[in-house]
């Protein structure tokens, strides 16, 4: 897997990332953004353009941040609340719009005070 949206997107969604993906690799949940990894290119255009340091390489995301790796392929491999089937690789984030839905992982997630 390529780049990962990791916890500082959560509830911020700075869509940022979207405009500079060239080839429509990210996709809107309900309370974060996701990159598809059988899509994304690894060019790294989303990660300069995140203000909030929320995209990295999935090699470099933090022990901490590491459930977030799993969540994200997850996004796209299983069937997500609300929905009657995964959302696979559709090609491009502009043919589905916004799912509202996310992992159970992320849809449950609270920040460490």
């Amino acid at each position: 897997m390529p780049y990962v949206v990791t916890s500082p997107c959560i509830d911020v969604k700075d869509t940022a990332c979207l405009d500079e993906c060239p080839v429509d690799a990210i996709y809107e949940g309900d309370r974060k953004l996701y990159i598809n990894p059988n899509e994304c290119t690894e060019c790294g255009a989303c990660a300069s353009a995140c203000p909030i340091g929320a995209i990295m390489l999935d090699l470099e995301v933090p022990k901490a941040e590491r459930p977030f790796v799993k969540s994200e392929k997850e996004f796209f491999t299983k069937v997500l609340p609300g929905r009657d089937e995964p959302l696979g690789d559709p090609g491009g984030a502009k043919t589905v719009g916004k799912i509202k839905a996310d992992t159970p992982f992320v849809a449950e997630y609270e920040a460490s005070a």
